[in-house]
């Protein structure tokens, strides 16, 4: 909502300094930096629309009717209204404790989407398109590994693991570690990116700019390339799309769920059961009932 009257009104002193709060209780939680921009920014527009009120005099009811406004106003979707539900819940109850907790109803449902996913056919297809090295090791750690696009672009050379054919993830998403499997076929094609990067001191992916690790957007153009070299550009396949592939095409090779959940650092079961959806059907021996009575019937026939 950049550029709207919203944004265009000053913050109140008295809402900076709640502000610069929440970013500090935030901080000393060791929220991601991701987490704690979002937040603020949502504090910010929420403080900036109440700007003729002090924080401590906005209601439950200043928040339903700022939900409102936005969706009628500025037609935001889902993900936006669960944003500053969000942001609102952790503000009221963690920096500013009020008297009310913003209740789950300010929570629009979540919808139930099932993850794009490739079949192994187009991933062998991808893998064999003209990829240049940093191309193919990359797609390889996303789709061989299942690693998360941030945990790719945070790969430090000492967690290649080649003798034990594992990956460490050292602090990914929720500040935890974990390991993953590293396919032999990537040992020698690391091997030989890290030599062409110039022997990176720390991370494999290293941004020629900045000497630090290579950002998520970055390293989806590079994703975005070799889907194009594919003749994949149009089915909107991204980095995450690999993570998804390689934990359904686990699953339907006979990997137990819980063992992919530890693979891929989901912190719930349930998370990870979504690949249940994805799974093939044929793999779990389930046919459709018309499949099965017209082959009674061919049965019969036969006799």
């Amino acid at each position: 909502m950049k550029g709207n009257e919203i944004s265009s009104k000053k913050l109140s002193s008295n809402a900076e300094s709640w502000i610069s709060k929440l970013v500090q209780v935030l901080t000393i939680k060791e929220y991601s930096s991701g987490t704690v921009r979002s937040y603020a920014n949502e504090m910010v527009l929420l403080f900036k629309y109440y700007n003729h009120k002090d924080v401590e005099q906005i209601t439950q009811e200043d928040i339903e009717q700022y939900l409102l406004y936005i969706k009628q106003a500025h037609l935001v979707g889902r993900a936006k209204c669960r944003s500053v539900a969000q942001a609102c819940s952790f503000f009221f109850k963690r920096v500013m404790p009020s008297a009310y907790i913003v209740p789950s109803n300010l929570y629009p449902k979540k919808q139930f989407i099932l993850p794009n996913i490739m079949s192994e056919d187009e991933v062998d297809h991808l893998f064999k398109a003209s990829l240049t090295l940093k191309e193919y090791c990359t797609i390889g750690l996303l789709y061989g590994s299942g690693m998360r696009i941030s945990e790719v672009c945070a790969l430090r050379i000492k967690d290649i693991e080649s003798k034990e054919k594992r990956i460490k993830v050292y602090q990914g998403k929720g500040a935890k570690d974990r390991y993953t499997l590293l396919a032999d076929d990537l040992v020698d094609k690391l091997r030989s990116y890290y030599i062409e990067a110039g022997r990176p001191k720390e991370y494999l992916f290293t941004s020629s700019q900045t000497k630090r690790s290579l950002h998520p957007r970055s390293m989806q153009l590079i994703v975005n390339s070799a889907m194009e070299k594919a003749g994949f550009a149009g089915k909107g396949y991204t980095a995450h799309t690999l993570r998804h592939s390689f934990a359904t095409h686990l699953l339907d090779s006979g990997a137990n769920i819980h063992v992919i959940k530890t693979l891929l650092g989901h912190s719930k079961i349930e998370t990870t059961m979504i690949y249940l959806h994805l799974q093939k059907h044929t793999q779990l021996g389930i046919i459709s009932p018309l499949d099965r009575l017209n082959k009674s019937k061919e049965d019969g026939t036969n006799q």
